[in-house]
């Protein structure tokens, strides 16, 4: 299991990014394209829209998706997570049995409540299921500056060896076979990042911010419990690491998302590539159906669907019974 060959299908920032991460870590990368023209644009560029300024290395390979990729020793998915289904679908005719395929995705598949790992083996049954996540943004990661993540897959040895393959002194995959607890710390998160903008949007100041990210963790705990995750992974890189990062920064699509809800203003370009505004009534659905109290998350859907205005959604948070923290 040494992984020498990895291809990267979706030519998103999170691609270019892990293309450009992988490659400096030695191995041998293809960047596939979903659709030819985009390939054509990135190989004459050797820069992505999504990432402007950011040069793709030379070492990479760039073609459309095709039976080639079935040939490589693991495979990363680098598209939204609701387009994860038609990109495993479209590669499994090609995969050898057995090979990994990581979800790089962070959410829950809308009607079915299924997680990423769920999708791929569903969509490509022959595959390996992994998740790759945690406190990482594209530009940081794509332009080498240090990392760390999370890689679990059901089978510690193959989480161990992936992580050595795609690992490098920046970029840095700790393993695990907590496969549902990475899952739910990076689909959660999301959605209270979206809230943690609209704190921030409506000037309620630090401390608000602060308490809405120590709520908000509460939930995405007791979400992560009822459905079998660790808490050492829940309190690491893909939960709370990734929650920490995602509240704190403009360039998290969910954060700013949130931020410009709370201003009044138009959804920034690229919000239809926040997730969270996708995960947010999934999450719920799924709380609910498990008795799990999710108020934040209860208001980001409010907010989302119209229900309630931003100050309407806060003050229902604020008016809130006081009980014992937990």
């Amino acid at each position: 299991m040494t992984f020498q060959h990895i291809a990267v299908v979706g030519a998103g920032a999170w691609g270019v990014a892990l293309a450009n991460a992988i490659t400096r870590a030695g191995r041998a990368v293809l960047l596939a394209c979903r659709d030819g023209a985009g390939a054509d644009l990135l190989l004459s560029r050797r820069e992505s829209p999504r990432l402007p300024g950011l040069r793709i290395d030379e070492r990479v390979g760039i073609a459309p998706v095709g039976a080639a990729v079935g040939r490589y020793d693991a495979i990363l998915l680098t598209v939204p997570s609701q387009e994860l289904r038609a990109a495993a679908c479209a590669i499994a005719p090609e995969l050898a049995r057995g090979t990994p395929v990581i979800a790089c995705a962070k959410g829950i598949e809308r009607g079915t409540h299924r997680f990423m790992t769920e999708v791929i083996a569903e969509s490509a049954p022959g595959a390996l299921p992994a998740i790759l996540s945690g406190p990482s943004f594209a530009a940081d990661v794509g332009r080498g500056l240090p990392a760390a993540v999370t890689l679990a897959t059901r089978d510690e040895a193959t989480a161990a060896a992936l992580a050595h393959a795609l690992g490098s002194a920046a970029f840095r995959p700790y393993h695990s076979t907590d496969v549902r607890g990475v899952e739910i710390g990076g689909a959660a998160k999301n959605v209270l990042a979206i809230a943690a903008g609209i704190v921030t949007g409506r000037g309620l100041g630090a401390s608000a911010a602060a308490a809405l990210v120590t709520r908000g963790f509460a939930e995405l705990f007791r979400f992560g419990r009822a459905y079998g995750a660790r808490p050492e992974t829940l309190t690491g890189l893909s939960g709370l690491g990734d929650l920490i990062l995602t509240c704190s920064s403009a360039q998290s699509r969910n954060y700013s998302f949130g931020l410009a809800l709370g201003r009044g203003n138009p959804a920034p370009a690229g919000a239809k590539l926040a997730e969270g505004v996708f995960t947010a009534p999934v999450l719920l659905e799924m709380a609910t159906e498990q008795g799990i109290d999710m108020p934040i998350a209860g208001a980001v859907v409010a907010i989302l669907s119209g229900r309630a205005s931003v100050d309407e959604a806060t003050e229902t948070l604020l008016t809130r019974p006081f009980r014992a923290e937990g």
